[in-house]
């Protein structure tokens, strides 16, 4: 069967609308290819295959009769599996929820399949989504297409490994403290946090109310404006929604980011940062300065204190939203979501409200960056993905715990809920992904996709898959 399943969401729209080739082709070839690798991966938690088909059939017949309503009609897509779909179980990765089935579609789901988007099926996660490795105790390892014996990161572990793989042309996933960079990141492709409140979380399960955010994981960072330009905008019944005017995501890609100014911040990105990694950073500062950006190194001082601030935000908001079930099945929970959930549940009021005025200052320091800069650019992970179940990794020949590591270089823009971006740029002596990220003002969005989309476009990086 042709390979449909390597083509990106922009290419295959346009063969879509000239019916060069049909949803129902492209479906069953990405059913073949979860079938192929599905077994080497454990990217899904329920696979909704017969139903793909039906709504392929139909897609067929709609652009045959009406032509193409968005570039994502017929585009198979997964979802991480803590989004509400009607009919289908959302399990948010736990043994508590095995049975739980929906009754309506979030918000987001709604839009996807009013633009045409095909569900191929739910995504594995790390349970509740706290957690960066995808390791779950009830479904098993969430695995990395580049080496099936190492982590996808997390906690949107599936949705980095299915579009990795090839087997979703885009997939859903959430970011409280980089869930949609760090599998992005370690999997070789683009993960996107929007600004905070630009898409809808409603139907979404929460992990914490004030950093959880919708993103998209895709091939290329169009394919990640295309999903954007889809599910973005005001929902009343999410009361962090933000009326915003409509625009497309993709208004600035191909324009040239010649005089744009780069921030790198002095502190703390290098403190525990493998080698490998920071020579990759480093060619790209230079792809940019070529590219005609400026860039120069900024002080951040509050970065030193981010783990802090957002640790005690979200473990605390985490214990609020699971209290019933710390309560009343702890022995059903995962251990080291449990150990997470009863640390976030013993934590006095007054350190969570230090934490929050700490955010303050923090976002400050940030605005103050942003009032000189278009950008902030730094590295997404510290090193290239570990081993599965390898508890620990050394890095300069110290040794830091993979838990503790994974998410240390995205948890401050959640912090501060701006824009980011993670794209590849660059690959390690193993073979493994390395991902930069970009962020940019709040609600300039479209800034921070023309950016990777410049970089994107004189590099490979995004061009390679994973031999499988």
């Amino acid at each position: 069967m042709t390979e449909h399943w390597k083509l990106s969401i922009q290419e295959t729209s346009q063969l879509l609308k000239t019916g060069e080739i049909s949803p129902t082709t492209l479906v069953e070839s990405h059913l073949a290819r979860i079938e192929n690798t599905e077994h080497k991966l454990n990217s899904f938690i329920t696979i909704t295959s017969e139903n793909a088909l039906i709504e392929a059939e139909k897609a067929t017949s709609e652009i045959v009769e009406k032509g193409v309503r968005s570039p994502l009609h017929g585009i198979p897509i997964g979802l991480k599996d803590l989004y509400d779909t009607k009919g289908v179980l959302t399990t948010v990765g736990s043994k508590i929820y095995r049975d739980r089935m929906p009754l309506a579609d979030a918000t987001v789901v709604t839009k996807l399949r009013k633009a045409g988007a095909i569900l191929m099926g739910k995504l594995q996660m790390h349970e509740f989504a706290l957690g960066a490795t995808s390791i779950n105790p009830h479904d098993g390892p969430a695995r990395n297409p580049w080496d099936t014996t190492r982590i996808t990161g997390g906690s949107s572990g599936g949705s980095g490994s299915s579009v990795a793989s090839g087997q979703c042309m885009a997939a859903l996933g959430t970011d409280t403290g980089g869930s949609v960079r760090i599998p992005a990141s370690l999997c070789g492709i683009v993960g996107i946090k929007p600004s905070f409140g630009r898409i809808s979380r409603t139907g979404v399960y929460p992990l914490s109310w004030t950093m959880d955010t919708v993103g998209p994981l895709t091939r290329t960072v169009e394919d990640a404006a295309i999903m954007l330009d889809e599910i973005a905008g005001f929902d009343p019944s999410d009361k962090s929604s933000v009326v915003k005017e409509s625009e497309s995501f993709r208004e600035n890609i191909g324009k040239p980011i010649e005089g744009k100014k780069i921030a790198i911040p002095q502190e703390y990105f290098y403190d525990v940062l493998d080698e490998e990694v920071l020579k990759s950073f480093n060619a790209s500062l230079e792809t940019f300065r070529d590219l005609g950006a400026f860039s120069e190194y900024v002080s951040i001082p509050m970065l030193d204190h981010s783990l802090s601030i957002s640790g005690a935000i979200m473990l605390a908001e985490a214990a609020s939203v699971h209290e019933n079930n710390i309560r009343q099945n702890p022995d059903m929970i995962g251990e080291d979501v449990r150990l997470k959930l009863m640390q976030g549940s013993l934590m006095p009021a007054s350190d969570y409200i230090k934490a929050q005025r700490a955010r303050t200052i923090f976002n400050d320091q940030i605005n103050d960056v942003f009032s000189k800069y278009d950008y902030i650019v730094s590295p997404t992970v510290a090193l290239g993905a570990p081993r599965i179940y390898e508890p620990f990794v050394k890095i300069d020949s110290k040794e830091y715990s993979v838990l503790a590591l994974m998410a240390r270089l995205t948890r401050p823009f959640n912090i501060c809920g701006l824009p980011t971006i993670t794209i590849p740029c660059g690959m390690t002596k193993e073979n493994l992904p390395i991902g930069l990220q970009i962020t940019g003002r709040n609600f300039r969005d479209v800034d921070v996709i023309q950016l990777a989309h410049a970089y994107e476009n004189v590099t490979e990086w995004s061009k390679m898959w994973p031999d499988l």
